[in-house]
């Protein structure tokens, strides 16, 4: 690839997350994107628990609440109240570090990979039970692996104990299983609380089967769903162990108490029980030509185009299938495809990508997540690490160019202006950061701006800054 400012810019831009200017890609954007292919920077902050450490303030607010409820007393507010109070400091600190470390890397495309993947693998807070591991999952099962093995990466997520309590498997059980035996033969307390434990839970398999590896039409029945379901009962990450853990503790383990007994047949491939099955399963998912489409399909969508051209998924996932899934291998046929440095941007940031990309195209690092962890994401419509679904957030402009969510925009970029567009150029900032994607009339309208804030309003709004 030649150098080229229009070169640099794309490469900032789009496979990046945006920067005052474009010196550091100026030189050889495609060697500058690939150095960046490996495991994911450890993230910048203070205050961050490990897994272990989120499962065991899980497990303390349970105590506390049985504690209140056997004195008959506490406080006023409600459990959901105390509850967000109970993990208010350690959430605040997990999007702070995810934000902040974005917005100050000097691997965009790295940090831009992380942000993929966290939400290809998409655990959510805005489900109680994994309150407090959405950031320590982020740290500990998918940046570490994102330079290495889809393989890897599928098994460490699938593990973790963050997505094994949001997907319900720390409550599946095998129906044939010795703890499901046992407890239907145990008399049931009066005050026995929640339901009693009956069997399988099948929400983890079918996620891992439609939305991390094969994809909704990528060849699986209900039977495999059912039957992955029983290679996965067993896989949990239990509070109670956990409370008295050293740290290093792994977040979870295999019970064989609740895995259910003998082989199982997913698709067409039979596996015997115990733990080793799941890997088995995995490594065969990872591998499988549906994985390799459905996959590629997403990395094209999210760098290149809502509707990404087809010759660009062939050859990611040709790649994938040469390689294994080698994911840096997956990675540099993507910035080698002439279709990713098409000139046109087409695609349109996210609340999220937005806000990070103005914090790095003003140099706001820290500070711009200081006062309001988020810097104001959910108030554009994305809740940080909240995704409302095990689909995660959604990736195409339509989802996120409604009237109001424009306007939201709008009124985010000129509360911001208002703060420091007075001691900021936007008119150079534009011109240094933007390069050849500056178009002549959007120039014009920053140089026509009223005063320093309006100049700054009218560059983030702008068609080039908004998309990539």
């Amino acid at each position: 690839m030649t150098p080229s400012p229009l070169n640099a810019a794309i490469a900032v831009h789009r496979f990046g997350l945006a920067d005052a200017r474009l010196d550091a890609a100026a030189a050889d954007p495609r060697g500058w994107l690939l150095a960046q292919i490996g495991p994911a920077a450890p993230q910048r902050g203070e205050g961050l628990a490990s897994g272990v450490e989120g499962l065991k303030r899980f497990a303390e607010f349970q105590q506390r609440q049985r504690a209140a409820a056997a004195a008959a007393s506490g406080p006023d507010s409600s459990t959901e109240q105390r509850f967000a109070e109970h993990f208010r400091a350690l959430v605040q600190a997990d999007v702070r570090a995810r934000l902040h470390t974005a917005a100050t890397s000097p691997q965009p495309f790295n940090e831009r990979l992380a942000l993929f993947w966290a939400n290809h693998f998409t655990v959510s807070m805005a489900k109680a039970s994994a309150r407090g591991l959405v950031g320590a999952y982020e740290r500990e099962a998918l940046r570490p692996h994102i330079g290495g093995s889809f393989e890897s990466l599928l098994r460490s997520a699938t593990t973790h104990a963050g997505m094994l309590r949001y997907l319900d498997n720390d409550q599946s059980a095998g129906p044939q299983s010795d703890i499901v035996r046992r407890r239907a033969r145990r008399p049931r307390g009066d005050n026995e609380p929640g339901p009693r434990i009956t069997g399988l839970n099948e929400n983890l398999a079918r996620e891992i089967l439609e939305l991390h590896t094969l994809g909704v039409d990528g060849g699986y029945t209900q039977a495999d769903v059912t039957q992955f379901a029983r290679v996965l009962t067993g896989w949990r990450a239990p509070l109670r162990e956990l409370v008295a853990a050293p740290p290093g503790t792994p977040t979870h383990r295999f019970d064989p108490a609740w895995h259910d007994p003998g082989p199982k047949t997913v698709l067409g491939k039979s596996y015997r029980e115990g733990p080793e099955a799941l890997g088995q399963v995995l490594h065969d998912l990872a591998l499988h030509p549906s994985t390799a489409r459905f996959v590629s399909h997403k990395l094209a969508r999210h760098f290149v185009a809502d509707e990404p051209p087809p010759a660009l998924v062939s050859r990611l996932q040709a790649r994938w299938l040469e390689t294994g899934g080698d994911l840096p291998a997956v990675y540099r046929t993507l910035v080698d495809s002439p279709e990713a440095w098409a000139p046109q941007p087409a695609k349109l940031k996210t609340p999220e990508e937005f806000v990070v990309s103005t914090a790095r195209l003003l140099g706001l690092g820290e500070q711009a997540f200081e006062r309001v962890p988020d810097g104001g994401i959910t108030a554009l419509g994305q809740r940080v690490q909240a995704a409302p679904s095990p689909a995660g957030w959604p990736d195409r402009a339509e989802d996120w160019l409604g009237p109001d969510a424009v306007w939201k925009r709008v009124e985010w970029a000129t509360r911001v202006s208002a703060l420091v567009g007075r001691r900021i150029d936007a008119r150079a900032l534009a011109q240094a950061s933007l390069g050849p994607r500056l178009q002549d009339d959007t120039a014009r309208q920053i140089a026509r701006a009223a005063d320093g804030p309006q100049a700054l309003a009218l560059l983030l709004l702008s068609p080039e800054f908004q998309r990539r």
